[in-house]
C-alpha cells in the first residue's frame, strides 16, 4: 500500500492468502472431526497401546546407543512406539523392569541375576525376569603390576574394580568370590586406577569392556604391567563364557603368539515374563516379533557395529528365554501396577 492506494502486488498477495486458507479448511475440519469423534481417554489408550519403554545405560555407554537403535528401527509411530530410557546400572535396570511403570525391556549384564540372587537384593527376580536375546560379549580384563603372576596372588591385595555400582564392580566381586580370592576392592575411576597401578599403589585393576579397550592402548611392554589369565571353573561356568585376549588386540601387553585366557559376560535384552493373554504380554510379544522380523536392519550403518556380534539363537546360562507360546510360572511377585 502506497499513498492510500492498494497496489496490484498487494492484491495478489491477498488472493494467495485467501486461497491458502480455503485449501486448509477441509484439513482443519477433518482434524476437528477426528478429535470430536475420539475422546481424550481413547486417544491416550491408543497412544499407549503399543508403547515399549527400554531402560538402558548412561549417556556415554553402549547400552543407550543400542536402545536408540531399537527405537530407530522398530518405532513405526503407530502400532509400536519404542522409548529409550537412560538407566543406572544392571541391578537398578533389573529392579526397574520388575517394578517401574513404563519400563518393559532393559539391557543388563548377563551376570546380574547371579549377583542379585547371591546377595538377596531383589527377591523373586529369578522367577520373573527372562531374556529376549543375548546381544554381545564384554571381556573381563585383569591388568596387574609387578610381583603378581596369577590371579590367586591378588588375595589380600588392593584391586580396583571401577566405581561402586558399576557393572565391572558387580562382575569382579562375583568372579573373585567364585574363585575364593579375598582381595581388598577399591573404587576409583578406571583412568585414575591405571595411574595408581603404574605407581604401584594397587596390585591390579579389573575392567569389563569389549576388546580392545581404549584404556590400555598406550601401554607398552616396558610398563611392567601384564594381563592375568582367568581360568574357567565349574562355578563360573554357570554364568560366564570363555574368552581370550590376543596379541593383535594388545600388542604392547601380550608378547608372542600366546593368547591370555579370560572370561566374558554378555549384554542381555531382559524382560518381565508377563502371563500370556495379558495386555503387557501382548505388547512385549509384538516388540519381539518386530525385533526378529527386522533384525537385518541392525546389521548395516548407521547402526552400532556391536549388532554384528549378535546371534539370536545364542543361549544365556542361568536365564530363561521369553517365549510367548509358553505359560508363565504359576508363582510370581506382583508388579506395583
Amino acid at each position: 500500500m502506497s499513498g492510500g492506494r492498494v497496489t496490484g502486488s498487494a492484491i495478489n498477495r491477498g488472493r494467495r492468502l485467501l486461497l491458502a486458507g480455503a485449501l486448509a479448511l477441509p484439513a482443519l475440519r477433518t482434524a476437528s472431526a477426528q478429535g470430536a469423534r475420539e475422546a481424550p481417554g481413547d486417544m491416550g489408550a491408543r497412544a499407549n497401546a503399543g508403547t515399549i519403554g527400554v531402560i538402558s545405560g548412561g549417556v556415554d555407554g553402549t547400552y543407550v546407543r543400542i536402545a536408540a537403535d531399537l527405537a530407530a528401527v522398530l518405532d513405526d509411530g503407530d502400532r509400536l512406539r519404542v522409548l529409550p530410557i537412560i538407566g543406572r546400572g544392571s541391578v537398578q535396570n533389573l529392579t526397574d523392569i520388575m517394578f517401574l511403570r513404563g519400563v518393559d525391556v532393559g539391557i543388563v549384564q548377563s551376570d546380574v541375576l547371579a549377583f542379585v540372587r547371591s546377595r538377596r537384593l531383589v527377591p523373586g527376580a529369578g522367577s520373573v525376569i527372562q531374556y529376549i536375546a543375548k546381544l554381545y560379549d564384554e571381556e573381563v580384563h585383569v591388568l596387574a603390576g609387578a610381583g603378581i603372576a596369577r590371579v590367586e596372588d591378588l588375595a589380600g591385595k588392593r584391586v580396583n574394580v571401577d566405581v561402586a555400582g558399576s557393572g565391572t564392580a558387580m562382575t569382579a566381586s562375583l568372579i573373585l568370590e567364585g574363585m575364593g580370592i579375598a582381595a581388598t576392592l577399591v573404587n576409583d575411576p578406571q583412568d585414575v586406577a591405571l595411574e595408581r597401578l603404574k605407581r604401584g599403589e594397587i596390585a591390579a585393576l579389573v575392567y569389563v569392556t569389549g576388546k580392545p579397550a581404549r584404556l590400555f592402548s598406550g601401554l607398552s611392554a616396558d610398563s611392567g604391567l601384564r594381563f592375568l589369565p582367568l581360568p574357567m571353573t565349574p562355578a563360573l561356568m554357570e554364568t560366564y563364557l570363555p574368552a581370550q585376549l590376543l596379541r593383535a588386540q594388545y600388542p604392547g601387553l601380550i608378547t608372542g603368539e600366546e593368547a591370555v585366557d579370560t572370561l566374558a559376560v554378555g549384554a542381555v535384552m531382559a524382560v518381565y515374563g508377563w502371563t500370556p493373554g495379558t495386555e503387557r504380554h501382548r505388547k512385549v510379544a509384538a516388540f519381539v516379533d518386530a525385533f526378529t522380523t527386522k533384525f537385518d536392519r541392525f546389521l548395516v550403518p548407521p547402526r552400532h557395529p556391536k549388532w554384528r556380534e549378535v546371534n539370536l539363537q545364542a543361549q544365556v546360562p542361568g536365564w530363561v528365554r521369553f517365549d510367548p507360546a509358553q505359560p508363565a510360572p504359576a508363582a510370581r511377585p506382583r508388579r506395583r501396577y
